[in-house]
């Protein structure tokens, strides 16, 4: 009888740590993800009480400067990672610009803050995106394991952001470029600390579930009138789920700079550790 207890007892354990262990990770990812529930939370307060003095977007805009201005003033973020994150505003912006052009989504709303249609603080939703990277990165202290060559890693981003632009005016070559990553990538992990353990995963399928939860927040953006697709303008209705593809895409292409940034930076800190005296 006093057997069969001592056998039974360890399993409980194990369920509490890793339940404990799951719980240290969601802390960790939701302190990653604070940008991005600021600017949902700016998304919903706009869209619930009309601000005075300016347009909507003007608002959002300034809501998202402001808490730019917090994440670096209190740490929260580096100054490295607002360099990654104002580039990701850049390449975001410029997205918008021609995405907004070509009729495949639109921003209605009247802002001072316009330019081309394009409200200057949609940038700031890839920003959020780099944001999240940025932070998680640190938090779960990630290290890459079978990273592919650095040109591959390159033309590969290069290749994925031009196919948001060229598909208008070729064919869509996503799918395609889908194969490619599985292929480049195949063998590549990510290593992550979670307390005191370190886990692996593979690449590919955080790739994976990065997109599907930030198509996840796209639908609750356009709920709250961040941006309106064709099919939204008379009444909202659900993202169609073939727009993860292109969150899974844009999210590799977000990955690959941060990885890349990050593996230049370390190598670029460790001959200088190691000319340091002992």
């Amino acid at each position: 009888m006093n057997t069969g207890s001592n056998s039974a007892s360890p399993r409980p354990t194990a369920m509490l740590r890793a339940f404990g262990q799951l719980l240290r990770f969601g802390r960790e990812q939701a302190l990653s993800c604070l940008f991005p529930v600021v600017i949902f939370a700016a998304l919903a307060l706009t869209r619930m009480i009309e601000l005075p003095l300016l347009p909507r977007y003007d608002w959002l805009l300034i809501l998202c400067l402001l808490m730019q201005v917090i994440m670096v003033r209190s740490g929260l973020e580096t100054r490295d990672e607002l360099k990654v994150i104002t580039l990701f505003h850049l390449i975001g912006l410029a997205l918008e610009l021609f995405k907004v052009h070509m009729g495949s989504w639109s921003y209605p709303g009247e802002g001072y803050s316009k330019i081309f249609g394009v409200p200057l603080y949609s940038g700031f939703m890839y920003a959020s995106v780099a944001s999240y990277l940025c932070q998680a990165w640190r938090r779960l202290d990630v290290r890459l394991v079978a990273w592919p060559p650095f040109p591959v890693v390159t033309l590969l981003a290069a290749a994925i952001y031009l196919n948001f632009f060229t598909h208008h005016y070729w064919i869509d070559v996503r799918w395609w470029l889908c194969l490619l990553v599985v292929i480049v990538f195949r063998r590549a992990r990510v290593n992550y600390r979670v307390g005191e353990s370190r886990y692996r995963m593979p690449l590919v399928l955080s790739f994976v579930l990065i997109g599907f939860f930030i198509w996840i927040a796209e639908n609750i953006a356009t709920f709250f009138g961040a941006w309106t697709y064709p099919n939204q303008t008379q009444a909202w209705s659900l993202v169609h789920l073939g727009k993860v593809s292109s969150w899974l895409l844009l999210v590799i292409v977000s990955f690959l700079i941060v990885a890349t940034l990050k593996k230049v930076k370390g190598e670029q800190r460790a001959p200088a550790e190691s000319a340091e005296p002992g």
